[in-house]
């Protein structure tokens, strides 16, 4: 008799468990600002004054989503891992952050 009632629980339990699970995620993708399954790159122009002449110069940038790695973004993007540590020397690969903004050219 024991065992009925548990599995009486059972199903309610994992129900719950599972819709937590789920509004946990939507929330996450909204904190970040965006759908969370949807990557990209964002450019922004800086000036670079060089005598006479003034140039633009494109920074291409990457928002990091959850479970990114160095490689995921590098795949994602087109670049390579060395590159992206070149161009990102104070970022540690082992420690992104949700909504972090990283160069990826």
């Amino acid at each position: 008799m024991g065992r009925r009632r548990w599995t009486r629980f059972a199903a309610p339990v994992a129900f719950l468990a599972a819709v937590t699970i789920g509004v946990l995620v939507v929330r996450a993708g909204f904190e970040s600002g965006r759908h969370p399954a949807k990557p990209t790159t964002t450019s922004a122009k800086t000036k670079t004054t060089g005598g006479k002449a003034h140039r633009r110069r494109h920074v291409h940038l990457y928002t990091v989503q959850s479970g990114d790695t160095f490689a995921s973004i590098a795949a994602k993007t087109g670049t390579s891992v060395g590159r992206l540590e070149q161009l990102n020397p104070g970022v540690d690969p082992t420690a992104l952050r949700v909504g972090q903004r990283i160069r990826v050219q």
